[in-house]
């Protein structure tokens, strides 16, 4: 299956994205490449090769509509790619960086990209035409600490980012010329590039990945204090609640749908979050688990049924004496897994997502 795919590519993947058909996926094997593979007969076979930056690449997104990668990395620099026949041309980005550059998303309309950085900034790229290059516009001193991720809000215009100073924050990336006044937040008000809507400090530890839900009207981010954190209502009053659970913290999350969500990290073993007819958020399940929990919510059985076929068992067993403590048998994932990405059939309501695993030595 596609979801259990980019796992098999390589020893080590640092990021991953996936083309708009699904056909091919670009990753990152721990160095400062970027790889491209694509289904043929049912094989993977690798069939670009990117090269342009000269430390590890951090960061990729493959826009959905335009068909254009974006590549982000501990060099400072970024490169957007255009196919160009056989060959992916990269174009300048203008990021003006002294530290590294960690993570990039497409915003919605793909006339934006953000780039979250250890220089406590995020840029926020677009295209002049008449120069041919991308330029940014800096969001600098409101984050205290390195921007771990960045998520953008289905308006186009708000920027949800996370940092190791434990904050979520949510900025407005209006630029003129770029956005129209329609898509613009707030009828009494038009924030400004920058201007920050809301901070939320409702992790004690570091934060990481960060997702709006696909209405957005739920923000989710995760913190390394092994808890989740949902928040309704983004503005001067949010509404936010928080899940705690007894395992290894989370890396990244993602919205399946309105109301679930599925949390990867150290466990090595995703895990599905929903929120019941009141709102309620609350852990489900491993979907690595053998067997449903007896004491698990009723609904269990319905999240198992729609997400197990998404992983296969594992092909080799393990004995009790190898097996981590902290990780339940019959995972696919053997290390920390770092990524995850939302993968939508084609003419199907199925719902898949694939993930990247990066291993320590």
């Amino acid at each position: 299956m596609a979801a259990v795919a980019v796992h098999q590519f390589a020893q080590c993947i640092t990021c991953h994205a996936w083309s708009p058909d699904h056909s091919m996926v670009a990753f990152c094997p721990n160095n400062n490449e970027v790889h491209i593979y694509k289904l043929v007969n049912d094989k993977w076979e690798k069939v670009h090769v990117l090269q342009k930056h000269d430390q590890i690449v951090s960061g990729i997104d493959w826009s959905g509509k335009s068909n254009r990668i974006v590549s982000v990395s501990h060099d400072r620099n970024s490169y957007v790619w255009n196919r160009e026949g056989p060959e992916w041309v990269p174009t300048l980005v203008i990021l003006r960086l002294n530290r590294a550059a960690l993570c990039v998303r497409w915003s919605p309309k793909e006339n934006k990209f953000a780039v979250g950085s250890g220089a406590k900034t995020v840029c926020v790229c677009y295209y002049e035409q008449e120069n041919n290059w991308w330029v940014s516009k800096v969001i600098r001193k409101k984050h205290d600490s390195s921007v771990t991720s960045v998520a953008w809000h289905p308006n186009n215009i708000l920027l949800a980012t996370t940092s190791t100073d434990g904050k979520c924050r949510v900025f407005s990336t209006f630029i003129k010329g770029v956005d129209t006044r329609e898509s613009k937040t707030g009828s009494s008000s038009d924030p400004k590039f920058g201007e920050q809507i809301v901070q939320l400090d409702l992790s004690s530890s570091w934060a990481f990945g960060v997702k709006w839900s696909p209405s957005g009207n739920t923000l989710a981010y995760v913190g390394h204090n092994s808890m989740i954190y949902f928040v309704d209502d983004i503005g001067p009053s949010p509404l936010a609640q928080n899940v705690a659970f007894r395992n290894l913290p989370l890396r990244d999350v993602l919205f399946v749908s309105e109301k679930m969500v599925i949390g990867v990290g150290f466990d090595c073993n995703p895990m599905v979050f929903a929120a019941d007819k009141s709102g309620l958020w609350s852990f489900i399940r491993f979907l690595g688990e053998r067997k449903e929990s007896l004491s698990g919510p009723k609904s269990g059985s319905q999240f198992s049924e729609a997400f197990g076929k998404l992983y296969a068992q594992a092909k080799h067993g393990l004995s009790n004496d190898t097996v981590e403590p902290s990780k339940i048998q019959g995972a696919v994932h053997d290390n920390c897994i770092n990524c995850i990405a939302l993968l939508n059939k084609k003419g199907s309501q199925t719902k898949r997502f694939s993930t990247s695993v990066f291993l320590f030595r």
